[in-house]
């Protein structure tokens, strides 16, 4: 039989609350991956960047960026869990729960915790709790993100479960890593003075850099990721383009927010993202901030900062329209926690 052997990807019927899909192909990262990502994106927070600056915050070295570790526990799902999507719809509750290091080996499992079938009974949202975990066993990430996802073929709809999850991360939910100290910390080299304090809740930030989406880098960065997704791939399985995985588009606005947030140096929490519209080769990425809240932390020298990123395209402003719609020209609207000194 032809295709016999080869996976097809799991479409919404074939999915179980409760299931957990253990992913294949673990990955050993080094500092192949660091390079490769430092050429991808403008990425330049201090702490990823050089051993030294690391020391001086109290780490043994520096860790791996922390969407390296995402990019590639996410990779990891694709095919079985979005290979067959037609939208990623979300994040929730993401916490970064440990230090990727170089040489570390990354794998992924993921819980199904919710579906929900549409009521054109061709897709459904497939709610997954996913884990990334090194040789260790340690769980370093752990997330929640929800996809749209064709149905192969007609047939009775499952009871509809939809998790209930937090709006946000607690603070004292935050992992700080071990030893992590920013009483020594070095503003001069990280580029930039202000610290948690400069920061208030309302204050929008503009990043003002832009750069340019090349069909080139794209390509790069998903087999960097292994991400198999066809609507990145192949340009017959999507209507209007190869579509720019969306991955992609927060590690660029990641980067760009190095102009105003230098000293937010490590992500630690996800408390909910979108993809608002897609994004194609040619687009060009700016990037703003705002300010949600900050906190303290444990660690000495250590606060944490909340911040809603949006990454934009074209000369559009604002972000939503008076149907509650994000604009046509928003491409991602990220919440998350970072690490600053205080």
């Amino acid at each position: 039989m032809r295709g016999a052997k080869t996976n097809p990807g799991r479409f919404f019927e074939d999915y179980r609350v409760g299931e957990v899909i253990r992913h294949a192909v673990p990955r050993t990262v080094g500092a192949g991956e660091r390079a490769l990502y430092h050429a991808l994106y403008p990425a330049r927070h201090a702490l990823y960047s050089s051993d030294r600056f690391a020391r001086t915050c109290g780490l043994p070295a520096s860790p791996l960026d922390d969407l390296i570790a995402f990019h590639t526990v996410f990779g990891k799902t694709v095919p079985d869990i979005s290979l067959n999507a037609i939208a990623n719809l979300g994040y929730a509750e993401g916490r970064w729960l440990a230090p990727v290091w170089p040489g570390d080996t990354l794998r992924s499992e993921s819980e199904v915790i919710g579906l929900k079938q549409n009521s054109n009974g061709k897709s459904g949202v497939v709610w997954v709790r996913t884990r990334g975990l090194n040789q260790h066993d340690e769980t370093v990430l752990s997330y929640v993100r929800w996809v749209m996802v064709r149905r192969l073929a007609p047939g009775d709809a499952p009871d509809t479960v939809v998790p209930d999850l937090a709006a946000a991360v607690a603070p004292q939910d935050l992992a700080v890593p071990q030893g992590l100290d920013f009483t020594g910390y070095d503003f001069t080299l990280a580029g930039e003075p202000h610290r948690l304090g400069d920061y208030t809740p309302g204050e929008v930030i503009d990043h003002v850099d832009g750069v340019t989406v090349e069909e080139a880098e794209h390509m790069l960065a998903t087999r960097l990721w292994q991400n198999t997704a066809k609507v990145h791939f192949d340009v017959t399985a999507r209507e209007g383009g190869r579509l720019i995985y969306g991955g992609h588009v927060i590690s660029l606005a990641r980067a760009l927010s190095f102009n105003g947030l230098a000293n937010a140096q490590m992500v630690v929490g996800l408390n909910g993202g979108a993809h608002a519209n897609p994004c194609l080769a040619g687009d060009t990425v700016r990037a703003w901030s705002e300010v949600l809240d900050t906190a303290a932390t444990a660690a000495p020298g250590v606060g944490a900062i909340r911040l809603r990123t949006v990454a934009v395209k074209g000369e559009g402003e604002g972000l939503k329209g008076e149907d509650g719609r994000y604009l046509p020209h928003v491409l991602l609207d990220l919440d998350y926690w970072a690490l600053m000194p205080t």
